[in-house]
């Protein structure tokens, strides 16, 4: 059976709704979709989930235990991460992601909380019957977000072409339950204390870790960033500002969107958002649609003119003054 894979708590409650709204839309209403928790607080995300008959929470504590054992074992091993880190294992719920490989699918989707569906995804499943992992995104252009590239140990590993090639976005995949079984794992954890852990960026979280286990694996990597033709590539980012809205739904240069990803916005603008204030971020609209796709009449009804969230004077804040989208 496929499905959808996600990662979410009650931080993200107004995100996650939006995500299965779209899916709903895209994918129709019996697409299984199964919610990973993040940490313990749930109990929001519990209730929206019991009203949808194709949502499932992950409760495997069993498996979820065993991932969370694994990935403290990959940080134990690296030289730096701990001394770099202000709290122990840094952004540990990020990893909860990893049961999904344990999951109750035999090939599944996974997506952020803070993405959503712009189109139907059975192409990235028929890719599948030729690949172990599918992706959608651009990470390979910058992979300090994956690994050390000062470290000398990277290239023994990983040659450029393949570091500029196979590196990935974790904030969608396409792949395989069971693909890292036992024995894998323990291959993995041998060759990260033996010094591999060092080429692993600390600050990502799970983007590094998911990169090593699926390179070092071996595994047959299909990005469709080089796959389409280049005329028929779209972007995916809510930094990428020159998408049309059509119908609810983005286009790139007439492309249609596969997924956007809000990445970069913390959590707390969808739910000041959803609470009323009116603040402003690229594609806000579409994502309000989705939100509230079930329930217009709680729309928020926001009034004057939208002011940035608070992160500083970033480049984002700077394009939107200049496009005159915030004050």
């Amino acid at each position: 059976m496929d499905g959808i894979c996600t990662l979410a708590n009650d931080r993200v409650y107004d995100q996650l709704i939006a995500l299965l709204n779209s899916i709903e839309v895209m994918m129709g209403p019996n697409m299984p979709v199964c919610v990973f928790p993040y940490d313990d607080r749930v109990e929001l995300i519990k209730a929206e989930i019991e009203r949808r008959p194709n949502v499932q929470l992950y409760d495997d504590q069993d498996s979820i235990q065993k991932w969370d054992q694994f990935v403290r074992d990959i940080w134990d091993a690296h030289p730096t991460a701990h001394q770099r880190w202000k709290e122990p294992y840094r952004r540990m719920g990020a990893h909860r992601r990893l049961p999904a490989f344990d999951g109750p699918f035999d090939r599944f989707m996974y997506m952020d909380a803070d993405t959503l569906l712009m189109a139907p995804v059975d192409v990235l499943f028929e890719h599948l019957n030729h690949h172990d992992w599918v992706v959608y995104d651009f990470q390979h252009k910058d992979p300090t977000h994956v690994y050390e590239v000062s470290s000398p140990k990277l290239s023994e590993l990983f040659p450029p072409e393949r570091i500029n090639s196979e590196i990935f976005c974790s904030g969608m995949y396409v792949t395989k339950r069971g693909i890292f079984d036992a024995e894998k794992r323990e291959w993995l954890l041998s060759k990260l204390r033996e010094g591999e852990a060092e080429v692993l960026y600390p600050m990502a979280a799970d983007q590094p870790i998911l990169n090593y286990m699926v390179m070092r694996s071996s595994l047959s990597i299909c990005n469709l960033a080089f796959q389409l033709p280049p005329e028929k590539i779209t972007g995916n980012s809510v930094t990428s500002l020159h998408f049309e809205a059509r119908n609810n739904i983005l286009y790139d240069h007439g492309n249609r969107l596969t997924y956007l990803h809000f990445i970069g916005l913390p959590s707390t603008v969808f739910t000041q958002l959803c609470a009323g204030e009116n603040v402003g971020f690229l594609y806000r609209d579409i994502f309000l649609h989705y939100r509230y796709l079930k329930e217009p009449e709680n729309r928020p009804k926001l009034m004057g003119k939208p002011k940035p969230y608070d992160q500083g004077p970033s480049l984002a804040t700077r394009i939107l003054k200049k496009l005159n989208l915030i004050q």
